[in-house]
């Protein structure tokens, strides 16, 4: 039976202890008048080769570890049993009567070893013993951060090398519980590689995966049969991997609900197959996010905003976001350009940029014109300013072909707002 790690100590003691007893009435029967030292210990004078290889094995014994010890060979063993048996007859006889002394280099026995009382978990640990006791440090049964389990998880450090943002994902606890049950190579080495197939590029997987932690959850081929799905509406692998950047949550819908999200696009706003197709490409967040704002925007352009249905077709094809924007921007951006700025139906429908701007730059520039007296948004009439080069155009430009006026004019006039 083999030595546990606790016991080799101990066994070893007792082997050491034995051994310093027998050595030391081997020197004492044979020592040879000699000057005492202060310490206490004899002066020995020249010994014999036998002699010396006694006193030498007895040193090296004391110095070196055990599996040193193991290593002496046979040869040297019969040197030590021919000095015992023609040096020191009477040695041997005593020894033959009280005990036997252990050899240095012989392996204890699996009987003797069987005989060895089992070790308690209470049972005291010497210093000695507690130092050569190497343990790693416990893992953390529950943390609010994945920072504690980096270091003892190979999957936690490959994803940081991916670029994963663990303190994003660890805001989420069945996220965080999610990762640290993962083996990198069983579940997420074959999702990186379907993702960089499909045209993602190595510096984009920490960001996908940073949003979309729940695709490691997914099955391989469920991602495959979506990809495929989409393959079969004539979306190309390049648009689908601009898709699945932008939506990276694009791949953990069904099929069927993909398909009923293109199916409501094209109905309800009634658009051919390759403009929706146009349109989801430009904003794949359509199929991904919810539709209720998207049903609540079709209302305020109809109804409160008195757009034709065929307008907001155009507008919509042209700014996709327009579906999604906050109702209060909408409703506010439109009340100033139709109402303030005098600019009617047909001519916002041409420049839907203006509902794409933030409504502050669209009242600066209005009101300087206003101050110029150069604010003319009808293209009938000269001087025109287009609604697209007014919200598009860096303020140099504007000042310089539209306002007709410097750039510190138009900073000086922005301090008196």
């Amino acid at each position: 039976m083999a030595l546990s790690a606790q016991q080799i100590p101990r066994w070893f003691s007792s082997v050491k202890l034995s051994s310093f007893i027998t050595a030391t009435q081997l020197r004492k029967r044979f020592q040879r008048p000699g000057k005492t030292l202060s310490h206490g210990f004899f002066a020995q004078p020249q010994l014999s080769s036998d002699d010396c290889f006694l006193r030498c094995g007895f040193k090296t014994y004391r110095t070196s570890s055990l599996w040193n010890c193991s290593q002496t060979t046979s040869s040297n063993r019969q040197e030590i049993g021919s000095v015992q048996s023609t040096l020191l007859p009477a040695v041997n006889a005593r020894s033959q009567k009280t005990q036997k002394i252990p050899s240095f280099d012989s392996e204890p026995s699996e009987e003797g070893l069987d005989d060895l009382p089992p070790l308690s978990p209470l049972q005291p640990v010497s210093e000695e013993e507690a130092v050569q006791i190497i343990a790693d440090p416990p893992l953390p049964p529950s943390s609010f951060t994945l920072r504690d389990y980096v270091d003892h998880s190979e999957t936690l450090q490959k994803l940081v090398l991916l670029g994963v943002d663990l303190s994003k994902i660890e805001k989420h606890p069945d996220a965080a519980n999610l990762l640290l049950r993962l083996d990198f190579e069983k579940d997420i080495k074959q999702i990186v590689l379907f993702l960089k197939d499909l045209g993602i590029e190595d510096n984009q997987l920490g960001t996908f995966f940073t949003k979309n932690y729940a695709i490691f959850s997914e099955d391989l081929e469920n991602l495959k049969t979506r990809v495929a799905y989409l393959q079969s509406k004539n979306f190309s692998k390049a648009d689908i991997a601009q898709m699945v950047r932008n939506a990276p949550f694009l791949l953990s819908f069904s099929v069927e609900r993909l398909d009923n999200r293109l199916g409501f696009f094209q109905k309800e706003l009634e658009l051919s197959v390759k403009k929706t197709r146009d349109l989801v490409i430009r904003l794949p967040r359509l199929l991904t996010g919810s539709l209720e704002p998207v049903k609540e925007n079709m209302k305020v352009y109809r109804l409160e905003l008195g757009f034709k249905h065929n307008e907001i077709q155009h507008m919509i094809t042209k700014i996709p976001k327009m579906l999604t924007a906050n109702k209060r921007k909408l409703t506010e951006t439109f009340d100033y350009v139709h109402n303030v700025m005098r600019v009617p139906h047909h001519i916002i429908v041409k420049f839907p940029q203006v509902f794409n701007t933030r409504l502050f730059k669209v009242k600066e520039r209005h009101l300087f014109l206003t101050y110029l007296g150069r604010a003319q948004y009808d293209p009938a009439k000269p001087n025109y300013i287009s609604l697209d080069k007014l919200v598009s155009m860096p303020d140099e430009i504007f000042c310089e072909e539209m306002a007709k006026a410097s750039v510190q004019d138009f900073e000086k006039f922005l301090k008196t707002l």
